[in-house]
C-alpha cells in the first residue's frame, strides 16, 4: 500500500488548499503568511534534515489530508508508514509538524494584531469589545460620563501569572517565537515596506526557524521556581511594561471620541495591576517556601528598578532643554541642588554643558537614587512614592512652560508605569493547603489529633490560643512546623522590605470552615508576624475549589464575619474580605456543567452573605487555560458571572501557555487588557442578561447540573474500570515525567484520580483528542432538561441568559476540538476495559452534540463562528499524524517497560508538537 508520491513543500505546508474551506478576503493575508512560512521551514528541513526527511513529512502529510477527505484506506496507510519509521526519523518528523504548528500559531497572532489595525484605520466600526465599542454602547444606554468615570476610579483588573506545569514549550524557544513574530509585524503591510526591507524580515524568520530547529526542545533538567520566575519577569519587562501607558492613551482617545472634550482629562491609575503566584504558592509543592518568596520579591524589585533606571536614562537624552531658552519651575533647581551633595560623584559626571540643561541634570541624578535603591543604600528612594514625586516635578515644570509637545508624553509614561509596577513589579501572593496548616497547628496546640476534630473543635481551641496569648509552643525539629512559620516569617520581611503592595493576600487551598482562616492568624502572631497590637498584615483569602466546598461557602464566609476575632483582624484590613473560586477541581470532581452552577450560585450566595454582614467582598477566580477549568474568551466569561457589587474589582489568574497566548504579543497584551477592563465596564454599567430573568431557568439549570454531574461521576469515579482506562488510553504516564514544572503532577503521593492535579488530569485528555473534562455528562444534563421543560426553555436561555449562552459556546468549542475516531485508537492501548468504556463515551459525545446543535438551532459544530471552526478543519490533518504515532511509540515503550530513553524521547516531542497543535496543554 503505498503513500502519495511527495508533492511541492509550499502546497505541503499550505493546508489553506482543502476545497471546503473558504477564507474571507481580510483573512487572505494570514493565507500568505503561513504560506510564506511553510516554505521557509521546508527549505530548512532540506538543509537540516536532508531529503530523507523532507519527503517522510510530504508523504505523512499526504496521507492525513487523504484521510480526512474521506479515503476509507489512507488510515491504514498511514499508520503502517509510521509504524516502519525509525525512532530517530519519526521523533523529527514530529518535531517538523511541531516546528509548523508554531508557526501557524504565531501568524494566526500575528493576524490578530493585523485586525486590531484595521479597525483603528478611519471609518472603520469598533472593535467589538473594545474600549470605543463599549463606551458607545454604554452611552446608547443612556450611561453619562460621570458614571463611567466614576467606575474608573474604583475598579481594579488584576491578572495574576501563575506557575502550574502546563507550559510545554521552554523559555529559549519562546523568545525565538518571539523574534518570528517581530519580522511578521514588520511584514504586516506590504505596501509600508521596501523589497529589501522584506527580505530583511524573510532572512530573520529563517535565521530563527534554523537556529530553533537546532536548538534542543526539552529541558535537560526540571525547572525551578527561581526559572519560574523569571519566565513571568520576561513578560512583565518584556511585553506588559510597554503596552501598559499605550493601554492608557487608548482608554482616553475612546473617551474622548464617544463622550467628547474633557472626558479623557487625568484618568485615574492604577486600573490594572498585576500578580503572581511565582515562588508563594507553596501548596503541593516542596520547592516553594520561605527563600523562593524572599528571592521572587528580590528578583522582581532588581529588575523593575534597573527598568526604570534605563528609561530615565533614555528619558535624560529627549529633555535638553535649557535654562537660557525656557523658563523650568524652580523645585526641579532645588532638587538638583539636593542630589548634588547627596550623589557628588554622579553630578561630577555630568558633562559641563549639560548642567545648563536642568531636566538632564536632574534625570541623571535620579537615576543615581534609583542605583542607591537597588544597592539599599540609605541615600536611595524609601519607596515608589518619592520617586513619582521627582517624576511629577518634572512633569507640572513641563505642563507649564511649553513643555507638552516638548516631552512630557515621555514622562507621563513612566508615571503611569510607576504606578503600576512599584518597586515590587508584580504582587507576591502567597498560597498553602489548608491541611498543612491543621497539621502545624496541631503540632503546635500538642494535639496529634487535632486535623482531624471536627471544625467547630478546631475553631474553639484556636480562639482560645488566640485569647490567651503567649509564647510559641515547642514542637521540636519539625520540619513542616518550621517551614510553614518561616514562610509567615518572610512574608512579615518581604512586607518591610518592597512595601505593602509587594505581598497580595494568603491563600487557603481547600478551606472548609471558619477555623482555617483563624489558623492563619494564629500561626502569623506565632511567627512573629503580628504587631504590638496583634494586628496581622494580611488579607486573607479561602478557596473554595469542590462543588461541595462552594455549595457550603456562602456559610463558611458567614461564620467567618461573624466571628469577633476574625471580624477584629478584618476591620483593620479596610473591611475587604477576599474569596477565591477554584475552577479546575471543580470540574475535575463533578463535570463541567455541575462546576459552572455551583461557581455561579456561591458567587451570588456570597455576594449576599458579605452585603448582609456589612463587608466588602473581593472575588478572585482561579480560572485555568482550558474551558474544562475555566478558561473562556476573556469578555464573555466576565459577563456570564452573576452581577454583585465585588465586580467592579476583577482578580483572576492566567496560567500557563495562555500566559503567552495572551500576553506573548504587545498588541495581543493590549487586547487582553482592554477585553477585561471593557468587560467590568459592560459588567457593572450594562448589566443585562447577567441573572435569569425567568425562575425556571435557574430550575432548569439546576438539572442539567445534578444530571450532568451524576453521568460524569458514574463514569469517572463509580465505574471500577475507569482509572485503567485513563491510565491506558492517555499519555498520563509520559506527562508526569515531562520536564516542565517545578510542581509535581500529584498533591500528595497519588493513590487515584482525586490526587491528581487537574492540569495533567485535563493535558492528558487533549493529547488523547478525547477532551472529555469539557463535555462529558453535559448531553446527561441536556437531555434531562429537554424532557422536562422543553426544548423552547432551553433555547431561551441561551438568547436571555449570558451564563448559559456560554456555557453551550464552550462546550461547543470543546465538541469541535475533540475527535473520537482518533480517540478510539487510544482507547485500543487500553485493551479489555477499551470496548465498553469507550462506547459509554462515545455515546454521551453523540448526546452533548446533539443537544447542543438543537437548543442553538444549528447544523455544525461552530457553524455560527466561522474563524475557529476553520481554524480546526485546518489543524486536524496535521496534528493527526502526530497522535497516530504517538498511539505508536506508547505501545512499544509501554511493552518494553518504559526504559527506553529513545522512545521516551520521541514521546516528548510528540506530547509538544500536540499540544501546539491543539493549542492547549492543561
Amino acid at each position: 500500500m503505498g503513500l502519495s508520491p511527495a508533492g511541492p513543500l509550499a502546497y505541503a505546508w499550505d493546508p489553506m488548499g482543502a476545497k471546503e474551506i473558504r477564507f474571507e478576503p481580510k483573512d487572505i493575508p494570514l493565507k500568505d503568511d503561513v504560506r510564506v512560512l511553510g516554505e521557509i521551514l521546508g527549505e530548512v528541513l532540506k538543509v537540516q534534515g536532508g531529503e530523507a526527511l523532507f519527503e517522510a513529512v510530504e508523504s505523512v502529510r499526504s496521507c492525513a489530508r487523504r484521510r480526512r477527505e474521506g479515503d476509507l484506506r489512507a488510515e491504514e496507510d498511514l499508520r503502517t508508514f509510521l509504524g516502519t519509521l525509525p525512532i530517530n526519523l519519526a521523533e523529527e518528523v514530529v518535531r517538523a509538524f511541531s516546528a509548523y504548528f508554531s508557526l501557524t500559531n504565531m501568524a494566526e497572532r500575528v493576524h490578530r494584531i493585523r485586525r486590531r489595525l484595521a479597525y483603528l484605520r478611519p471609518g472603520s466600526p469598533p472593535q467589538a469589545g473594545g474600549f470605543l465599542a463599549v463606551l458607545q454602547r454604554l452611552k446608547d444606554r443612556g450611561v453619562g460620563i460621570d458614571a463611567v468615570r466614576d467606575l474608573l476610579s474604583r475598579m481594579q483588573v488584576i491578572p495574576v501569572f501563575t506557575a502550574h506545569p502546563t507550559e510545554s514549550i521552554r523559555r529559549t524557544i519562546l523568545v525565538k517565537e518571539q523574534r518570528i513574530a517581530r519580522a511578521l509585524v514588520d511584514r504586516i503591510d506590504p505596501a509600508a515596506i521596501l523589497p529589501t526591507e522584506d527580505a530583511a524580515a524573510l532572512a530573520r524568520i529563517r535565521e530563527e526557524i534554523a537556529a530553533g530547529w537546532q536548538t534542543e526542545e526539552h529541558r535537560g533538567v526540571r525547572p525551578d521556581v527561581t526559572d519560574e520566575a523569571e519566565h513571568v519577569i520576561f513578560y512583565l519587562l518584556n511585553v506588559i511594561y510597554r503596552v501598559v501607558p499605550p493601554f492608557y492613551e487608548q482608554l482616553a482617545d475612546a473617551l474622548r471620541a464617544v463622550y467628547g472634550g474633557g472626558a479623557n482629562e487625568g484618568l485615574p491609575c492604577p486600573i490594572v495591576r498585576f500578580g503572581s503566584w511565582v515562588g508563594g504558592d507553596m501548596d503541593g509543592n516542596p520547592n516553594a517556601g520561605p527563600e523562593t518568596i524572599r528571592e521572587t520579591l528580590r528578583r522582581q524589585r532588581e529588575a523593575i528598578l534597573d527598568r526604570y533606571r534605563g528609561e530615565v536614562l533614555e528619558m535624560a537624552h529627549h529633555l535638553t532643554q535649557s535654562s537660557s531658552r525656557v523658563e523650568i519651575d524652580a523645585t526641579i533647581g532645588e532638587r538638583i541642588e539636593a542630589y548634588r551633595k547627596q550623589f557628588a560623584s554622579a553630578y561630577e559626571a555630568i558633562p559641563a554643558a549639560h548642567r545648563e540643561m536642568p531636566y538632564r541634570c536632574l534625570l541623571h541624578l535620579i537615576a543615581a537614587r534609583l542605583e542607591a535603591t537597588e544597592r539599599r543604600d540609605g541615600a536611595g528612594y524609601p519607596g515608589p512614592g518619592d520617586f513619582t514625586s521627582d517624576l511629577e516635578a518634572i512633569a507640572e515644570s513641563l505642563g507649564a512652560h511649553r513643555g507638552t509637545q516638548a516631552g512630557l508624553f515621555r514622562v507621563e509614561r513612566l508615571l503611569r508605569r510607576v504606578l503600576t509596577f512599584g518597586f515590587h513589579l508584580a504582587t507576591l501572593d502567597v498560597r498553602e493547603d489548608a491541611r498543612v496548616h491543621r497539621a502545624v497547628v496541631g503540632k503546635l496546640l500538642g494535639r496529634r489529633d487535632f486535623p482531624s476534630l471536627p471544625p467547630a473543635d478546631r475553631a474553639r481551641r484556636i480562639a482560645e490560643a488566640l485569647d490567651r496569648g503567649g509564647g510559641l509552643r515547642n514542637a521540636g525539629d519539625d520540619p513542616e512546623v518550621e517551614r510553614t512559620l518561616e514562610s509567615l516569617r518572610a512574608v512579615g520581611q518581604c512586607l518591610t522590605a518592597h512595601g505593602k503592595e509587594a505581598i497580595g493576600p494568603y491563600i487557603i487551598s481547600m478551606a472548609q470552615g471558619k477555623d482555617d482562616a483563624l489558623a492563619i492568624l494564629l500561626l502569623a502572631r506565632w511567627a512573629g508576624l503580628a504587631d504590638e497590637r496583634g494586628a496581622v498584615p494580611l488579607d486573607i483569602a479561602p478557596l473554595f475549589e469542590t462543588v461541595a466546598d462552594m455549595e457550603a461557602a456562602p456559610e463558611t464566609i458567614r461564620e467567618m464575619l461573624q466571628d469577633p476575632r476574625y471580624r477584629a483582624h478584618l476591620e483593620g484590613r479596610g473591611g475587604r474580605q477576599i474569596v477565591m473560586l477554584g475552577y479546575s477541581d471543580s470540574g475535575k470532581e463533578s463535570g463541567i456543567a455541575a462546576s459552572r452552577w455551583a461557581l455561579y450560585e456561591s458567587q451570588l450566595a456570597i455576594e449576599r452573605v458579605t452585603r448582609e454582614e456589612g463587608a466588602e467582598l473581593r472575588l478572585f477566580h482561579g480560572r485555568g487555560g482550558t474551558i474544562s477549568r475555566g478558561g473562556s474568551k476573556p469578555r464573555e466569561a466576565i459577563l456570564a458571572n452573576p452581577p454583585g457589587e465585588s465586580d467592579e474589582c476583577l482578580r483572576l489568574t492566567e496560567q500557563g501557555e495562555m500566559i503567552f497566548a495572551k500576553y506573548g504579543l504587545r498588541g495581543i497584551a493590549t487586547r487582553t487588557l482592554e477585553l477585561l477592563c471593557g468587560g467590568v465596564l459592560e459588567a457593572v454599567l450594562a448589566p443585562e442578561g447577567r441573572l435569569a430573568s425567568d425562575p425556571g431557568w435557574s430550575e432548569a439549570m439546576g438539572r442539567i447540573a445534578a444530571e450532568g454531574r451524576a453521568a460524569y461521576r458514574a463514569l469517572i469515579y463509580e465505574d471500577p474500570d475507569f482509572f485503567t482506562y485513563f491510565r491506558k488510553a492517555t499519555p498520563i504516564d509520559v506527562i508526569e515525567r515531562l520536564r516542565i514544572g517545578s510542581r509535581p503532577p500529584s498533591r500528595r503521593a497519588s493513590r487515584g484520580i482525586e490526587d491528581l492535579r487537574a492540569i495533567p488530569w485535563v493535558f492528558a485528555w487533549i493529547q488523547s483528542r478525547h477532551l472529555l473534562p469539557g463535555w462529558y455528562g453535559v448531553g446527561s444534563g441536556l437531555e434531562a432538561a429537554v424532557e422536562k421543560f422543553g426544548i423552547d426553555v432551553l433555547r431561551a436561555m441561551r438568547l436571555g441568559w449570558r451564563f448559559f449562552a456560554t456555557l453551550l459556546s464552550d462546550v461547543e468549542f470543546v465538541l469541535a476540538s475533540a475527535d473520537m475516531p482518533i480517540a478510539r485508537a487510544y482507547a485500543d492501548l487500553a485493551g479489555d476495559v477499551a470496548e465498553r468504556t469507550f462506547r459509554r463515551i462515545e455515546t454521551e459525545f453523540a448526546l452533548t452534540r446533539r443537544w447542543v446543535l438543537e437548543i442553538r438551532d444549528g447544523k455544525e459544530l461552530l457553524d455560527a463562528e466561522p474563524v475557529l471552526q476553520r481554524s480546526i478543519r485546518l489543524r486536524n490533518p496535521y496534528v493527526d499524524p502526530m497522535s497516530f504515532l504517538q498511539v505508536e511509540l506508547l505501545r512499544r515503550w509501554r511493552d518494553g517497560g518504559r526504559r527506553d530513553p529513545a522512545l521516551e524521547q520521541a514521546l516528548f516531542s510528540t506530547v509538544k508538537g500536540i499540544a501546539r497543535g491543539m493549542q492547549h496543554t492543561g
